[in-house]
């Protein structure tokens, strides 16, 4: 499954209820799910962002279309990064020439 790090900054909104940030996690995590994905870690975070997370998903559409619900909520803003394992670098390598 593709694999995403996602670096998150909460909106002025999302500051203002940060004592909901791990219920609104749970509420992610449980999205994530049923869409078929994981989110492997999730950490919060001091300096320039407030969260970070690396997750799996079925599919890129699928990992786009559960960022975008997640910052439809208005409490996120996100930079996601496509990561790449070791095997699939491998292959990636390979593919070179």
């Amino acid at each position: 499954m593709p694999k995403y790090v996602t670096l998150y900054n909460w909106t002025d909104q999302g500051v203002k209820s940060a004592k909901d940030t791990v219920n609104r996690y749970q509420a992610a995590k449980q999205l994530v799910e049923s869409k078929g994905g994981k989110i492997e870690t999730i950490l919060w975070t001091v300096g320039p962002y407030d969260l970070v997370t690396v997750a799996d998903f079925p599919d890129d559409e699928t990992g786009t279309a559960v960022a975008l619900m997640l910052a439809s909520t208005g409490n996120l803003r996100s930079t996601t990064m496509r990561a790449f394992d070791e095997g699939e670098m491998t292959g990636i390598i390979g593919k070179m020439g």
